[in-house]
Order: C-alpha cells, then sequence, then structure tokens
C-alpha cells in the first residue's frame, strides 16, 4: 500500500475502456477494503458497474451477509470472499447455498501459505488445504493468486496453478504475474485440468498485453 501506483481517478472509465476492447467481464479489487476489512470504494464499484454492461466480480473487504447482499443487489455479478473462509468459514458455506453460481473464493497464496486481510496476514494453511475445505458446496470459482509474482511480469505460478486446479473440482481462474501473450498461451494450456480462466491487470496498463489478441487467443481454446 505505501507504493500504490496511481493509473487513473476514474475507474468507471477506465472499465468502460476495457469492455470497448473486447473484455467479457471486468474484475475489481477495493483494496482499501482488503486491508480495513469492510468496503471503502463502494461510490467507486457503483460507477464501475452503471457504466458497463458486461458482468463484474469483485473482491476486497467482503466480510459479512449483508455486504455480499449489497453489492449483489448493485448489480455486481459475482462476489469474492477470501480471508472469511481463514476466519469464518461457514460464512462463505452460508453465502454460496443463498447465492449459488455468485461467490468465487480468493486463494492468495505466499510462501506456500494463504495470505489474508489484504495481503498483511500470513496463515498456517496451505493453499489446497484450504480449497479442499470449500470444494463440495458449489463456489462459482477459485481465484488462486501467487502473490509474489502478481504485478512482477515474472509470469504465473503454472506449476502451483496445476497443482491445485488437478486436485480439485471447482473450476479455477490462475491469478498473479500474467505479463504476455506467452503467459496467456501457458495457462490456456491448463484448461484440461480445470483452470477456467485468468486475470491480468498490470500488464493491460503498462501496455504490455495486448487484450484483444488474448481474448483472441482464449476464444480460440474454447472453440475446440
Amino acid at each position: 500500500m505505501k507504493k500504490e501506483t496511481v493509473f487513473s481517478d476514474r475507474p468507471d472509465e477506465v472499465a468502460r475502456k476495457w469492455e470497448a476492447m473486447g473484455a467479457q467481464r471486468i474484475h475489481v479489487v477495493d483494496l482499501n477494503g482488503a486491508v480495513e476489512g469492510r468496503p471503502v470504494n463502494r461510490n467507486s464499484i457503483e460507477k464501475i458497474v452503471g457504466a458497463v454492461s458486461v458482468p463484474i466480480q469483485l473482491g476486497g473487504g467482503i466480510r459479512d451477509l449483508d455486504t455480499v447482499a449489497a453489492y449483489l443487489s448493485l448489480g455486481v455479478s459475482q462476489v469474492i470472499l477470501g480471508t472469511v473462509a481463514l476466519e469464518r468459514p461457514a460464512l462463505v458455506i452460508e453465502a454460496a447455498e443463498r447465492y449459488p453460481g455468485k461467490i468465487m473464493l480468493a486463494i492468495d497464496a505466499m510462501g506456500g501459505k494463504v495470505a489474508s486481510r489484504g495481503w498483511t496476514a500470513k496463515g498456517k494453511v496451505g493453499p489446497l488445504e484450504l480449497a479442499r475445505q470449500f470444494d463440495d458446496i458449489g463456489l462459482e470459482a477459485f481465484i488462486y493468486t501467487d502473490i509474489s509474482r502478481d504485478g512482477m511480469k515474472t509470469g504465473p505460478n503454472i506449476a502451483a496453478t496445476r497443482a491445485l486446479a488437478k486436485e480439485v473440482v471447482t473450476p479455477v481462474i490462475a491469478s498473479g504475474g500474467i505479463s504476455g501473450l506467452e503467459d496467456v498461451k501457458a495457462v490456456l494450456e491448463l484448461k484440461g485440468v480445470g483452470v477456467m480462466g485468468m486475470i491480468t491487470g498490470r500488464a493491460l496498463y503498462d501496455g504490455n498485453l495486448d487484450l484483444g489478441e488474448a481474448i483472441r487467443l482464449a476464444m480460440e481454446v474454447d472453440k475446440k
């Protein structure tokens, strides 16, 4: 948080830009909310939802069912839980039961353990151990992030992503380090083991990843 980079002060305009370039889903994180444990950027999120027609998946600071309900009522398509999986696992189960197809679980790994509270707290549970606790409750997806690679342009952790996806039934979304078309191609090869998609951010803002070409490659794989 002390080394933040601001790419724009109009998140809604940025979302509109990605949609115009072909994005079929937009991943949003309330970073302040993730650290503070409560929604902080609701106004910006509301503007993003109103600015585009594609689905929005949102995480960061969502620690209770009221917040889940509020965001879904706002028009968010999928809500991403994270910290509560470690601190209040029953809440994740209840959310999945109440809102089928609307709940994703973020599994953020640091040194082989799951981190929480906006990556400020490192836990004692491994990614696979955590995933197995929630693999049969009907989650839309697990979002697996190798924190050490996120925003670092080092490429995703393909081995760890594959290992997780092969052991669970819930689809996995790869995140962290996807910085160019070669990384996109590498993740696309994991479709057969249950990886349904990938998240990239920094590479788009830096101009290192051609979003249109990445989408084209993904669509080609979907046709096979």
